[in-house]
């Protein structure tokens, strides 16, 4: 029972390095996009109907369809969408018009995925080095530069494998998931009232009032569910009890303390809209944030590669 356990525990944390590495760290960048894309205003009722849109999309998308329902449709224990696309092939083996059309809906979801994997490297290492700027403004010409040494040296270590690294995969990503969720925290304890923007009837009301712009943000709303593919996938790697379980303990309430933090944050200080991620941190936290954000990120491009892998 002991070694079960023990066994459990394990997969459950290879499971938070490796699976919501990616999904981990949109916190950097979600809630920037969708403000400072200028389409969203900054009022305090907006503020309520991204958190409570950013909420229910985690819920459905992640929590509903993926962790609940798409992981029942493995494949002898296998997961990702070529384990998918064999079973939809079986089930209609005897209708080869159909089966041609599933081919190209599979081949089209993976076109998807690898959409995923080429921004999620560039998107989130960027964001993560950008907390230089939040610390001190002269740090803005290295940003790009450091990112790009970054990315190269990510690649260059890749071809190598990750064997040696990944076990330590799993204990950086929940210190990352324990951090924004105590920055988080740190911000709802000040504004506690805006724990209401869980009710959906914020994201409902905000669809209803902004139709266009909803739909214009969808492309920024839906980066705080990139990744999430990610879980299907190395189902084989870990199994769905480790993945089920590594979710609703750890990765979705952290992601859900950090936006609503974030959301304090900006109700209480507007001008947090340039950088609410970096700008949660005291000052003193800033630099070893940008180093735990950095590695936190490097992982997520790296277990990104290995999903895409499978």
């Amino acid at each position: 029972m002991s070694s079960s356990r023990s066994s459990l525990a394990a997969l459950t944390l290879g499971a938070i390095g490796v699976v919501y590495g990616d999904i981990g760290t949109s916190v950097l960048y979600a809630m920037k996009e969708v403000f400072g894309s200028g389409h969203v205003p900054f009022t305090p009722e907006n503020v309520y109907g991204i958190l409570s849109i950013f909420f229910w999309t985690l819920t459905t998308i992640v929590s509903v369809k993926y962790v609940v329902l798409v992981l029942r449709a493995d494949n002898h224990g296998e997961g990702g969408l070529v384990a998918m696309l064999a079973l939809a092939s079986q089930s209609v083996k005897d209708r080869p018009q159909l089966r041609k059309v599933l081919l190209i809906v599979g081949i089209f979801g993976t076109c998807l995925f690898y959409g995923d994997g080429v921004i999620t490297p560039a998107i989130s290492v960027l964001s993560a080095v950008e907390g230089l700027e939040v610390i001190s403004p002269t740090f803005k010409k290295y940003v790009i530069p450091l990112t790009l040494v970054i990315l190269f040296g990510l690649f260059w270590v890749q071809k190598r494998g990750t064997a040696g690294i990944g076990k330590f995969f799993g204990p950086i990503t929940l210190v990352w998931f324990a951090t924004i969720a105590v920055l988080g925290v740190s911000h709802i304890a000040h504004h506690p009232e805006i724990l209401l923007a869980i009710s959906p009837h914020y994201a409902l009301g905000f669809m209803w009032n902004e139709p266009g712009t909803t739909f214009i943000i969808l492309g920024a709303v839906v980066l705080c569910v990139t990744g999430g593919e990610a879980l299907y996938a190395d189902m084989g790697h870990f199994g769905k009890k480790p993945i089920r379980l590594a979710w609703f303990s750890v990765v979705m309430p952290c992601l859900t303390l950090n936006y609503f933090g974030q959301g304090a944050l900006l109700l209480a200080e507007p001008e947090a809209v340039k950088n609410p991620f970096y700008m949660m941190a005291p000052d003193w936290a800033l630099l070893p944030l940008v180093g735990l954000a950095t590695m936190a990120t490097v992982i997520a491009s790296q277990a990104l590669f290995q999903a895409h892998s499978v």
